[in-house]
């Protein structure tokens, strides 16, 4: 079996969070996508039609870029992508990542937070992104999770 990484993007901490539980559960590293420019408050404001996370996500082919060097892949077999849900769908950051990823052979499994929706059209609007890898089907992962919860989730998935 190799190993496992476990890949997420957080504005607020609370994906952050999860992303740290479900690493331990899963035995794998940690890489946080952090974006070049932060997101401010301001930028976040999914109410402001001029907020820059609802200009992003009204756009297709937005990719915000990444700060410092992405992972190598080498040696990983399963990525879990983390992320807050932005309007039924990963935050377009997400895809930036996945497409500057090496991806072909491994298996991508998203995992999401949110404050109310579920996860939309997350997988097919991800799929396009993932270069060759397999995409398994996503969870929302909201509220306290547990070790066991979280363990038996990974137990779950066809890896």
């Amino acid at each position: 079996m190799g190993k496992r990484l476990v890949a997420y993007f957080s504005a607020s901490g609370v994906t952050a969070r999860v992303a740290k539980e479900l690493a331990q559960a899963a035995g794998a590293d940690l890489y946080e996508i952090i974006p070049e420019v932060p997101y401010t408050k301001a930028d976040l404001n999914w109410m402001d039609p001029n907020a820059r996370s609802t200009i992003e996500m009204k756009d297709p082919s937005s990719r915000p870029a990444i700060a410092g060097a992405l992972p190598s892949l080498e040696g990983y077999d399963v990525i879990f992508v983390g992320f807050p849900i932005w309007w039924y769908v990963a935050p377009a950051i997400i895809n930036t990542f996945l497409e500057r990823c090496e991806l072909a052979g491994k298996t991508i499994v998203p995992f999401a937070t949110s404050g109310g929706s579920g996860m939309g059209e997350t997988n097919q609007k991800l799929q396009p992104s993932c270069g060759g890898g397999k995409l398994l089907p996503g969870r929302l992962l909201n509220g306290r999770q547990t070790k066991e919860s979280l363990t038996a989730w990974v137990g779950s998935l066809a890896l």
